[in-house]
């Protein structure tokens, strides 16, 4: 079987990339990272940005942006076409998944930007929390609910909310495998006010998760650690020799 690339959700590093953007980049190529996934330029135009990756031998797997919209769209299309991504990826917040009417009228949206999107020649994609994944009265999940309403939209599986809502992050990924596009792999103890660990380094099984992934979907698995108790750069690095290292995931070292 063929391994998934792996990139890093640049979040991950916002501290240090809101300092020194191109040194992070040079980090992450430094560690063997293949990709990395925008989350903002930090004041650098796109083109500096695409002619640093071409230097670093590094790929824009993915960013994360506002919700495309047609008054935003052609800014979206003119930036990520010359960072090389066709990827683009929006998620909202808890009170818009609160009910299940709400969850609808959420996904109502994600279609339209997934047809706004694709029109422009990009596809666009829903990242998760752990609210999408708690169960409404009747036990269905506004996960499902999402996906099966938006249907032009791909998921953007984030492994660690699923379990941190109460799912198994395997089977969640066995059963939506034609969706998922992207995955974020990222570890801890699964405890929702509790900071990350290094992926392989906490409570999720992350071989079976990755091992659940068809690899002809999934184009990349993106390291993501929003905080950690550790110094992150070390985590950044652990979380590439594990996946790496463990044979889950193609790096370049």
């Amino acid at each position: 079987m063929s391994l998934i690339p792996i990139s890093i959700q640049l979040y991950t590093l916002r501290d240090k990339a809101s300092e020194d953007f191109p040194s992070v980049l040079k980090l992450l190529s430094d560690i063997g990272y293949v990709g990395v996934e925008f989350a903002g330029l930090h004041g650098h135009k796109p083109t500096e940005i695409a002619n640093l990756l071409t230097e670093l031998n590094l790929v824009a797997s993915s960013a994360h942006v506002p919700l495309p919209t047609p008054e935003n769209i052609s800014e979206l299309v003119d930036t990520y076409k010359i960072l090389g991504t066709n990827l683009l990826v929006s998620g909202f917040g808890p009170d818009d998944f609160a009910t299940v009417e709400g969850t609808k009228v959420s996904a109502a949206k994600f279609q339209a930007a997934a047809e706004i999107s694709a029109a422009a020649g990009f596809k666009f994609g829903i990242h998760n929390h752990w609210w999408e994944f708690k169960k409404f009265e009747d036990g269905s999940l506004a996960y499902d609910i999402m996906l099966s309403s938006a249907p032009d939209a791909f998921s953007e599986l984030d492994v660690y909310w699923a379990e941190v809502g109460g799912s198994s992050p395997a089977d969640v990924v066995k059963a939506n495998q034609s969706k998922l596009d992207l995955l974020h792999i990222k570890d801890g103890p699964a405890v929702r006010d509790k900071k990350m660990t290094a992926v392989g380094h906490g409570k999720l099984d992350i071989p079976a998760i990755v091992n659940a992934a068809d690899p002809a979907v999934t184009k990349w698995l993106i390291v993501e650690l929003d905080e950690c108790d550790t110094d992150m750069v070390q985590a950044v690095k652990d979380s590439y020799i594990y996946l790496v290292g463990k044979g889950l995931a193609a790096g370049r070292k």
